[in-house]
């Protein structure tokens, strides 16, 4: 059984006898399970998004004529049944060009055990499926209303290739320490990443097609330290990870049984005040693939991001958003050229400079509005399963946005 289905069972079952022994048998349980589904909370989103660009594809054809598919409908519900235990899972529907091409699946499904709950302090542990805790946006990154922007900064948060980064199927670890001079929280995970999908193969192999065999997600290990203070004012994280994943070649496989291992550094900065908010984050991302016999996968390399943003709510409705957004395939050759001379493909496909300004209108607490416009330098965050060929990527594109999205 792969870690996929181990822990969707477990969790299912996991919380079927939970629910069970909280809800004993007899008139008096039968009020009891009653009062426990009251306080079952349902909550859900949908968005449907527009983007336009010129000389590249993004979420779909989106080159000249533009592209509606871009759809994200969400699902998410909650319930205590016991005063330390909350059962928490959203289902999601995500249509995002070829790396997202619909369906329903579990964007996060996890039992939360609440062990000590007091003012000062908070410790528990969570089981299932949840969201990788990277940086400051990954966790919510799938609802529209808690994003800066309709896109994120590719630099850190790759929609090309997402699957592998989101979401683990394990354990974690987390606490809170509450004073007068800020709160700490701190989260530990041991998990399995998911692999089963185009997007995780085109993580690992890029253009390098066929992929015959099989990924094989193996044990991997997330933290994030995250220091606030009491005011919200100040936000500073620290976000690390190792995520290994294995290969298992099919017969007459053009590759051997090999390994992948992601293992990314993110620095975290933000200040809010009461009208404006300036974030930034500088990520180190290495990478290494071993043992697939072939010269041009078998190497390793440590890249680089970074991304400043400032947002500005000039009405209570309304607000902007600016950003400069920079990201390096490899931070030895931001330039591209030495990858240009080894493989002959463009060096503009390993840098992107993206500059980015944004509206957002929340037109009723449930309805918001967004648009923006990219100017972008580079292809490095373009995906491969939108644009196959990258020699024929432009280098100098622009991409316009929009976004209507609805919550209750």
């Amino acid at each position: 059984m792969n870690s996929k289905k181990f822990f969707t069972n477990l969790f299912l079952s996991i919380a079927g006898l939970l629910l069970t022994l909280s809800a004993p048998s007899g008139f008096a349980n039968e009020h009891q399970g009653v009062q426990i589904l009251k306080q079952l909370q349902v909550h859900g989103f949908l968005s449907q998004g527009y983007i336009k660009t010129t000389g590249n594809n993004v979420f779909g054809h989106s080159n000249n004529s533009g592209s509606f598919d871009f759809r994200e409908i969400g699902l998410t519900a909650s319930l205590r049944p016991l005063p330390g235990l909350q059962l928490s899972g959203q289902l999601l529907h995500r249509r995002a060009g070829e790396g997202s091409d619909g369906g329903i699946h579990i964007d996060f499904g996890f039992l939360d055990y609440n062990f000590i709950n007091m003012p000062e302090v908070e410790l528990g542990v969570r089981l299932g499926r949840m969201k990788n805790p990277f940086g400051f946006y990954n966790d919510t990154r799938d609802v529209p209303f808690t994003r800066p922007s309709i896109l994120l900064p590719q630099s850190i948060y790759f929609d090309r290739t997402r699957n592998l980064a989101l979401a683990s199927d394990g354990v974690q670890l987390y606490g809170e320490s509450r004073t007068d001079w800020g709160n700490i929280t701190i989260q530990l995970g041991a998990a399995f990443p998911q692999v089963d999908d185009k997007d995780s193969e085109t993580s690992i192999f890029g253009h390098m097609t066929p992929v015959r065999g099989e990924l094989k997600s193996r044990l991997s290990y997330i933290g994030r330290i995250l220091y606030e203070l009491p005011d919200g004012r100040l936000r500073l994280a620290v976000s690390s990870a190792q995520l290994n994943v294995g290969y298992d070649p099919s017969q007459n496989d053009i590759f051997e049984s090999g390994s992948f291992r992601f293992s990314p550094l993110i620095l975290s900065a933000q200040y809010n005040a009461e009208r404006w908010s300036i974030t930034s984050e500088y990520a180190l991302r290495y990478s290494r693939r071993h043992g697939f016999g072939n010269p041009r996968l078998d190497q390793s390399s440590t890249g680089d991001s970074f991304y400043l943003q400032g947002i500005y709510r000039f009405l209570p409705n309304w607000e902007a958003v600016l950003r400069y957004d920079l990201l390096f395939a490899n931070k030895k050759d931001r330039n591209g050229k030495k990858f240009l001379a080894a493989s002959s493909h463009p060096a503009y496909s390993q840098y992107a400079r993206d500059l980015t300004v944004g509206l957002r209108w929340n037109i009723t607490p449930s309805i918001m509005l967004s648009t923006e416009y990219h100017r972008i330098n580079g292809a490095a965050w373009l995906s491969p399963l939108d644009n196959p060929d990258i020699d024929s990527a432009e280098k100098n594109w622009n991409l316009f946005a929009a976004q209507i999205s609805y919550r209750f």
